[in-house]
């Protein structure tokens, strides 16, 4: 039997039967070559801004953000144009060029599909830190955003 071949890349385009507004998981990790953690202060202070500034002008909707030392995880809806992948790749692009951070290619992403999904979901993220050992309780851990803050009607329920 012979093997399968896999893609070398993973295209991330969204099916037209997908709704606007629909919430993902998104993954992204940085090279191993990284030097300086995405946690660290100045760092992290940077790309939560930058990751504010995507929101308050429309690229995309974050209702969640955190940012790991080696990774971030995001919850987010994108427009249907320019797309999820280009709206990513342009925040990594402006991201790489302005705070020198060495992304991997490609990101890894999971279509949430129901408000219970949702919740899991940022439940797991929150928690990372936690199972990490890197704080003792999700509201010590820095490196988070949300873009529900200003928008309670949009909070998990």
């Amino acid at each position: 039997m012979a093997m399968r071949e896999y893609p070398r890349r993973l295209h991330h385009n969204t099916p037209g039967w997908v709704q606007d507004g629909s919430l993902f998981h998104v993954r992204i990790r940085v090279l191993p070559t990284q030097s300086i953690a995405l946690t660290a202060p100045e760092l992290a202070s940077q790309l939560l801004d930058a990751a504010q500034r995507y929101h308050d002008l429309g690229c995309w909707w974050c209702e969640l953000l955190l940012l790991m030392p080696n990774h971030l995880h995001a919850i987010a809806a994108f427009p249907s144009a320019p797309g999820m992948s280009e709206v990513l790749r342009n925040w990594k692009r402006g991201t790489a060029r302005f705070q020198h951070v060495l992304w991997q290619e490609g990101y890894f992403d999971h279509r949430l599909r129901d408000e219970k999904a949702a919740r899991e979901t940022w439940d797991y993220i929150r928690r990372n830190p936690v199972v990490k050992n890197l704080c003792a309780a999700e509201a010590d851990w820095p490196g988070w955003w949300s873009g529900i803050a200003n928008n309670p009607l949009r909070a998990p329920k």
